[in-house]
């Protein structure tokens, strides 16, 4: 049996909020029709990191039925100091307990990456305690399960707002993260959909497999100014021989699923 989740992102609860209510209750009907076995949300779950904005976000999430796997992004935080630099994730962790969770079910194993930097609101940052974090979640892990890891920040850019750069020192971020046996990786941010494969643009020869990095679209609105970004997510099924991802977009027909790709799976055999 193919191992399906679903992965959503900057939700931005508390901002432009207008058709919201449409748009969850589909996600709910289509999360009852496909059963997923997790639900993975990438950050920015708020959109200015109020106690009730992270109730509302939570309150849905978890009314989707499985389990949820829960990262915070830079909207998660306070916009000002003290609080943003002594404490920027007391109520993320109110909601949430912690910010770097780890789940493994037969099918997929996920480790969750804290990326947000209270000093570098956009930007964000990966720690090598973090990467070595990584390895070590996914150490014992069977190579038939998919390893995810996941985070708010972006390291493959979007086709439109190019003006977002992503974390820093990609280049490694990928490396430790392949040396770890990592799959796919998750992230937000850019309310931009990506989904591809490394290997497609960056080859290593010590390294046969690649990694798959996906980008979701941001299921929120945070501006009115910006109505005509697409809100949507990816559903996700794994085999020992393949992973699919399912675009679904937010359209005047209601949720459509607009792409789908699929990326052989390279086992040992």
């Amino acid at each position: 049996m193919p191992t399906r989740f679903l992965h959503v992102s900057d939700l931005h609860v508390g901002g432009h909020d207008e058709g919201r209510a449409e748009i969850e209750a589909a996600v709910i009907e289509l999360v009852t029709d496909r059963r997923p076995e997790l639900v993975i949300a990438t950050g920015d779950l708020t959109h200015r990191n109020r106690r009730e904005q992270f109730e509302r976000g939570a309150a849905f999430l978890r009314s989707l039925g499985p389990p949820v796997v829960a990262i915070p992004g830079n909207h998660d935080i306070p916009a000002l100091p003290p609080a943003r630099y002594v404490r920027p994730f007391a109520h993320f962790e109110e909601t949430w307990t912690e910010a770097e969770r780890t789940f493994q079910s037969d099918g997929v194993a996920v480790c969750a990456l804290n990326s947000v930097r209270p000093w570098k609101w956009q930007r964000g940052a990966l720690r090598r305690q973090q990467l070595d974090r990584v390895a070590t979640a996914f150490e014992d892990v069977r190579a038939e399960t998919l390893r995810v890891v996941a985070l708010h920040h972006h390291i493959a850019g979007p086709p439109w707002r190019t003006g977002k750069r992503s974390i820093p020192h990609r280049l490694d971020v990928l490396a430790a993260l392949a040396d770890a046996r990592t799959e796919l990786v998750l992230s937000g941010h850019t309310h931009q959909s990506v989904l591809v494969e490394q290997r497609e643009f960056l080859f290593r020869a010590e390294a046969p497999g690649g990694i798959v990095l996906a980008v979701a679209p941001g299921l929120g609105n945070p501006h009115p100014g910006r109505d005509a970004e697409a809100r949507g997510f990816h559903l996700f099924e794994v085999t020992d021989d393949a992973l699919s991802a399912t675009t679904y977009s937010w359209t005047s027909a209601g949720l459509v699923a607009v792409a789908e790709r699929i990326f052989p799976r390279l086992l040992p055999r």
